[in-house]
């Protein structure tokens, strides 16, 4: 076939547009790797714990790069926007799992309660912060007992100071969360970012979409 301006073209070869698909493929793969690592990630909420803010069943989406593009491999990040801030929502490697390997590690997800310098205590499943009551909207108990200091940190935790770079995290489900009261503080190094949108949630006990929560931001 030869067009007006007198060029020969000819149809492409099957070899050749099974080459194009790949091409585009991989680069399709590159480019949602590169979103993935550094842009913002896809989560689901697996547990009970950040409840009722976040409940079983929901997908958000976190994003990296607010508090610095990390370099892969390293501990070291760059073009840091800021700092995790108390009442953030963070995603972060469970500090028991550093030790293992990395597809071993697990993600938990909390809310941020003490910053660098804040001293935290928790009193009859009251948290102060610098010495004062300290409360939120989205907190919620849901256990009616109060836990004395010999059943350990849940109800009652003696005051700890938070290090630097460090950060003391707990769930909105104050009386079912595994957090900072019994393991200790999060490297602000092992922080992936912060959760800001759900974009999908699903019921599994109805099994049906919570149409009232999807593309909700959170708080």
């Amino acid at each position: 076939m030869t067009t007006s301006a007198g060029t020969s073209m000819q149809g492409k070869t099957p070899k050749s547009k099974l080459r194009e698909y790949a091409e585009a493929l991989i680069v399709a793969a590159i480019l949602a790797l590169f979103i993935r690592t550094f842009v913002v990630q896809a989560f689901k909420i697996p547990s009970g714990s950040m409840e009722d803010t976040l409940l079983i069943g929901d997908h958000l989406l976190v994003n990296k790069f607010l508090y610095g593009i990390k370099i892969p491999f390293t501990d070291s990040r760059f073009l840091t926007i800021r700092h995790p801030e108390r009442g953030d929502i963070v995603v972060f490697e469970f500090p028991e799992d550093k030790e293992k390997g990395y597809f071993q590690r697990r993600d938990f997800i909390k809310r941020v309660i003490g910053t660098p310098g804040d001293v935290i205590e928790v009193r009859n499943k009251q948290v102060y912060l610098n010495g004062e009551l300290y409360t939120i909207p989205q907190e919620i108990h849901k256990e009616s007992d109060v836990l004395g200091e010999k059943y350990g940190p849940r109800d009652f935790m003696k005051p700890v100071t938070v290090p630097e770079g460090k950060y003391f995290v707990m769930g909105d489900n104050r009386d079912r969360s595994y957090d900072s009261r019994f393991w200790g503080f999060v490297d602000e190094e092992a922080i992936k970012g912060l959760a800001f949108i759900k974009y999908w949630s699903w019921d599994r006990d109805d099994l049906t979409p919570r149409w009232s929560r999807i593309g909700r931001p959170i708080h």
